[in-house]
């Protein structure tokens, strides 16, 4: 077995642990370059924006180095760090394409959704802390070592996600019956798609691979982290998240964008718990919609609609936009659909396609509706 890893580590506090995994690594007859992170202080205990600004300096220092990896016949990517040097080495791996092998090693003293959102970054939990080497720890290193070694074999390397194609859609699991049977329908078409979860964290992603080109058109089922960006803030940082790719050809649904999604019911606010309510998971209780906060949104999401400069359209499908958005649903109410489709009339440019039907997102006629407009968008973008 063969291959080529670059070792990121702040070499200064984690000699002994990078040092024992490179020799785990040579067992399995992986070449190790070994590139310290290790802050140039001077000798001194930096804190606060001194030592911000040393890992600034260190990150700026490497770039380079680690972005050229990807080219330059190295497998895989394999950082170990904790507090200072995992931060660093998230940052650094950004440099790489979004799909180029990575591995973190880390004590994961943060958390991870908002670092793997848009990045393909493998996360191994060091369990015991990076100080010394114990049996735990030397268990956790050889178990990784293994790990990248197999990533050393593989012999296609994985897409980058820039080449287009692929029909990008957003979707939740309370979409999912709309989002199912339009990704099985694409596909009886020779058409791939790429569905994102809109959950506050899937939607970074989303953009970041509509921004690098990957898809050829984008059917915005489950807008629904809108409400997550504007109303309750539970989101990773992803400005671009409605307006990447903008002339593409788009389809827009109201999907999901009748409820807040908020944590466990005990750690909900009472005020939330007066309105209807469900729980969709043990994780999770979602918050019926005021009209108020239906109007705001709305207004939100048909501006960044409007912005857009492809063709376009919207589809607002009256008999329910999530799946218990329905009779007798959990949060069923036509007067909330009925604000969306009024605000949506005042505000919409003439120049976007309105097009509204009395089923229900999940329904074969909002399917085939979208693929019908698929076609006739995407011949609209050719001419």
């Amino acid at each position: 077995m063969t291959g080529n890893v670059l070792l990121l580590a702040t070499l200064a506090t984690k000699s002994e642990e990078a040092n024992y995994l490179s020799r785990r690594l040579a067992d399995h007859g992986i070449t190790v370059r070994l590139l310290d992170l290790s802050l140039d202080t001077g000798g001194q205990t930096c804190a606060g924006p001194g030592k911000a600004a040393a890992m600034q300096a260190t990150i700026a220092r490497l770039w380079d180095q680690v972005a050229d990896a990807a080219d330059n016949g190295t497998d895989v990517v394999l950082g170990i760090g904790g507090g200072t040097g995992g931060e660093m080495i998230v940052r650094l791996l950004r440099a790489l394409p979004v799909t180029f092998p990575k591995v973190l090693i880390t004590t994961l003293p943060f958390d991870p959704r908002g670092a793997v959102a848009d990045n393909s970054i493998i996360l191994v939990p060091t369990l015991a802390d990076l100080c010394g080497l114990n049996p735990l720890l030397r268990a956790v290193l050889e178990n990784t070592a293994a790990l990248t070694a197999g990533l050393c074999q593989i012999t296609a390397r994985p897409e980058s996600g820039q080449r287009a194609g692929s029909i990008g859609i957003t979707a939740l699991g309370a979409t999912e019956g709309a989002a199912a049977p339009l990704v099985a329908a694409l596909a009886n078409r020779g058409q791939e798609a790429t569905v994102f979860h809109a959950n506050g964290y899937g939607g970074a992603a989303f953009a970041r691979f509509a921004a690098r080109g990957a898809f050829s058109a984008v059917v915005d089922l489950t807008p629904h982290e809108l409400i997550r960006t504007e109303l309750i803030g539970d989101h990773v940082p992803m400005p671009d998240r409605f307006t990447a790719a903008a002339a593409l050809p788009r389809i827009v649904l109201p999907g999901g964008l009748n409820f807040i999604g908020l944590g466990e019911a005990k750690t909900v606010p009472p005020s939330y718990l007066q309105r209807p309510h469900y729980a969709h998971s043990g994780y999770f209780t979602h918050i019926k919609l005021s009209q108020d906060e239906m109007a705001q949104i709305t207004a939100k999401l048909i501006g960044f609609l409007n912005a857009a400069t492809g063709p376009r359209a919207l589809i607002v499908p009256m008999g329910g936009f999530s799946h218990q958005d329905c009779p007798d649903g959990a949060i069923a109410d036509p007067d909330l659909r009925q604000i969306f489709l009024d605000v949506a009339r005042d505000a919409l440019k003439d120049e976007v396609a309105l097009h509204v039907l009395p089923d229900h997102i999940s329904a074969t006629a909002v399917t085939t509706k979208i693929l019908t407009l698929l076609e006739t968008l995407t011949e609209d973008q050719a001419e």
